[in-house]
């Protein structure tokens, strides 16, 4: 799958490891990313695509923001000009759960991380169908460590979900918690959590 470039990137690579990565962006720029989201990545000159998941999203402060907020009133002017102007960082972290090579999904760790200033973009909606059509990636969710990894799941396929057509998203998270029962049968408490976490409106 080839990245749609002429959607803009929802951040840049800070730091990463095979195991995930952190990207940051400003606060002006925090429309679209959103816990559970898939993202992509590709290292320079590398065909790899890098498949992600973003697990938390950070919103730091800086000196006007800890003195606004000692403020009586803050009128809308300038409330406007610091989240709109103002450089207000935003880190998003993001728990690598597999990798696409010539749009064929690899449900596994890629050999090596993204590189630092890389580009983030949110999958588009066939690389996502393609990399969701099987969910091996679930136990690479489910057992990452400080991770909330129910929810995170849970979210995603929803995302997944969102992407196919209104008559086959029912049957998809059927078929998701099937896929569940086997990984956490053992664990009904959490699995009967999930389950109430993806089921159909």
């Amino acid at each position: 799958m080839e990245l749609l470039t002429e959607a803009p990137p929802i951040g840049r690579v800070l730091r990463a490891s095979t195991t995930g990565f952190e990207c940051g962006t400003r606060s002006s720029d925090l429309d679209e990313p959103r816990f559970g989201a898939f993202v992509q990545v590709r290292r320079r000159n590398d065909p790899t695509l890098i498949i992600g998941l973003i697990y938390a999203i950070r919103v730091d402060d800086d000196p006007l923001v800890r003195q606004l907020i000692m403020a009586n009133n803050i009128n809308a002017a300038t409330m406007r000009d610091q989240r709109e102007n103002r450089m207000v960082p935003v880190e998003i972290s993001v728990i690598t759960v597999g990798c696409m090579e010539d749009g064929v999904p690899i449900y596994a760790l890629p050999p090596r991380p993204p590189l630092s200033l890389d580009p983030v973009y949110l999958c588009d909606d066939a690389t996502l169908r393609a990399f969701t059509q099987r969910f091996d990636f679930f136990r690479l969710v489910l057992q990452a460590a400080n991770v909330p990894g129910d929810e995170l799941l849970a979210a995603a396929l929803r995302s997944a979900a969102a992407v196919r057509p209104r008559s086959e998203q029912t049957p998809y998270l059927i078929q998701a918690g099937r896929c569940l029962a086997q990984l956490l049968g053992a664990d009904l408490p959490r699995l009967n959590h999930v389950l109430r976490l993806i089921r159909p409106a």
